[in-house]
């Protein structure tokens, strides 16, 4: 049955039933707001973490932890998870914090933990604040298309190929395991707006404010070869073949 609780209320975990394994995605995301109400993604994503955790230590279960990218600038590319981690804003603080909760735990506590460093995802379903959401919204609208930077360069990964990380890391190891789940290539803005319209069959004019965010990264893109030798995963959706099926189930 499916029911909407907090994760930061212990209630909510003595309610819950034993199982093997515990998925757990539920947190707070989306980068401004970390900025506007830090508390509350620290709270949710920190403490909700060791809340699981102490579920999973009191069933025997096993976790498998949505994480982020959490490297900050790269020093290289692409990102392998043994490289340092420098988070740049406070939604990456809280899930490196809860990593770090993940790994004491797995080695002090014997609970096992895949942690996913889930890249830019995308797909049916996005909040319309996100990127690609916004730009299929200004295609559909036969409008100019305007973005505030066409140069900054991401990895994104559909969102089939994130659930099937979930279920491929139930191969993972015992212990601690942390893992890239992105496509491993890198897109910037300029090529995203190029792919959605020339899938949807448009030729629209594009603006931009030429305004870099706060904290920006100029590129990021995946290294996925743990996750393929690990746990026999690599993603199977190409970008234009995501943007078609997101299209369509919008």
């Amino acid at each position: 049955m499916e029911r909407s609780q907090d994760i930061c209320d212990a209630a909510t975990w003595r309610d819950l039933p034993s199982a093997p394994v515990l998925f757990h995605l539920a947190g707070r995301s989306y980068v401004p707001d970390s900025w506007t109400d830090t508390p509350a993604f620290m709270q949710t994503n920190v403490v909700g973490t060791q809340n699981a955790l102490d579920w999973c230590k009191r069933h025997g279960s096993r976790m498998i932890f949505a994480s982020a990218y959490i490297y900050g600038v790269p020093a290289t590319l692409p990102i392998r998870e043994s490289d340092p981690v420098y988070p740049n804003n406070p939604y990456a603080v809280s899930k490196r914090l809860a990593e770090q909760l993940c790994e004491f735990a797995a080695i002090h506590e014997n609970i096992s933990v895949t942690a996913l460093r889930i890249f830019n995802v995308y797909g049916a379903g996005q909040r319309p604040e996100f990127l690609i959401p916004m730009l299929i919204s200004q295609i559909r609208a036969r409008s100019s298309i305007n973005v505030a930077d066409l140069t900054p360069r991401r990895d994104f990964v559909y969102i089939d190929d994130v659930v099937d990380a979930f279920i491929s890391a139930l191969k993972a190891p015992k212990g601690y395991n942390c893992l890239n789940i992105g496509s491993g290539i890198s897109l910037s803005v300029q090529e995203i707006i190029d792919t959605i319209q020339n899938v949807c069959g448009t030729s629209l004019p594009v603006g931009s404010a030429c305004a870099a965010r706060r904290n920006e990264i100029s590129d990021v893109r995946a290294d996925i070869e743990r996750a393929e030798k690990l746990i026999a995963w690599r993603p199977k959706w190409d970008f234009s073949a995501g943007i078609k099926a997101m299209i369509t189930e919008l």
